[in-house]
């Protein structure tokens, strides 16, 4: 039995990152996938000559979604209309249309409409702290638990990363490549820019592994913000597929000691 499954991000290309791998293997299986955008992006980084006269970053960012969501297998893609609210502590974290200013109630009913329009069976967001303290990715999680609750969508996802994994390879890497060492990313477990979730806590481990070339194709697509050079496409196949072939879950409503393979288990 097919089912419907809205998954709602912050940004363009966070979709490609988070949870790419479980768009394509639910499409596959002939599952209706959604991607709602509550912003288009319009402060994301772009390196000089990218864009051609006139253009602006947010247009760029549309088609490349449009081409990540071919990719993917992604039926629909739909934009809430609220302007990206740049890094935590910024003052466009203020801005009058910011997605992090917004009203709740407005924007969870506009996203409770959609989810309504489609008899959603699941939707997915990001955990509490939006994965690394991003306050569109915070209000992500705000807005769309409120949605969820006003369309009844019973079975509410949230996006995050298994930070205990990240520690362990961030670990092995420093062993491999001390001379990198002090490049590594810090992994912060406290405060509002915290890093993922504890293994403890996450409910849901979704091997993607089959579906990683396409995630891989997916990221490519987005090129203004993940250009060729970047970490994610500059990584070896198979370093690629370990770090990013398990996406990571926390099922909302369910003991934390929950283990599931899969969404719906």
């Amino acid at each position: 039995m097919a089912r419907t499954i809205v998954f709602f991000h912050a940004h363009p290309d966070d979709e490609a990152i988070a949870t790419g791998g479980t768009m394509a293997r639910h499409s596959d299986a002939g599952d209706r996938v959604v991607a709602v955008f509550a912003t288009r992006g319009e402060l994301g980084e772009v390196d000089d000559g990218v864009l051609h006269d006139g253009e602006e970053l947010w247009q760029r960012r549309v088609r490349e979604t449009e081409a990540a969501a071919a990719i993917l297998g992604t039926a629909r893609v739909e934009w809430l209309g609220y302007r990206d609210s740049g890094m935590h502590g910024e003052e466009t974290n203020h801005h009058a249309d910011a997605f992090a200013a917004a009203s709740v109630d407005e924007a969870a009913e506009k996203l409770a409409r959609l989810l309504r329009d489609e008899h959603a069976d699941a939707l997915v967001v990001y955990d509490d702290h939006g994965g690394y303290g991003h306050p569109d990715h915070i209000q992500v999680h705000v807005v769309g638990v409120e949605a969820a609750q006003r369309a009844g969508v019973a079975n509410v996802y949230e996006a995050t990363m298994n930070r205990d994994a990240i520690k362990r390879q961030l670990e092995m890497a420093r062993e491999a490549f001390p001379e990198f060492g002090e490049e590594m990313p810090e992994i912060k477990e406290e405060g509002p820019e915290r890093f993922g979730s504890p293994d403890a806590i996450i409910t849901t481990r979704i091997d993607v592994s089959e579906w990683i070339d396409r995630k891989r194709e997916s990221l490519k697509a987005h090129a203004s913000q993940i250009p060729e050079s970047s970490f994610f496409l500059q990584m070896p196949p198979e370093a690629f597929r370990e770090s990013f072939g398990t996406e990571w879950y926390i099922h909302r409503g369910v003991p934390s000691d929950t283990r599931e393979t899969e969404l719906f288990q």
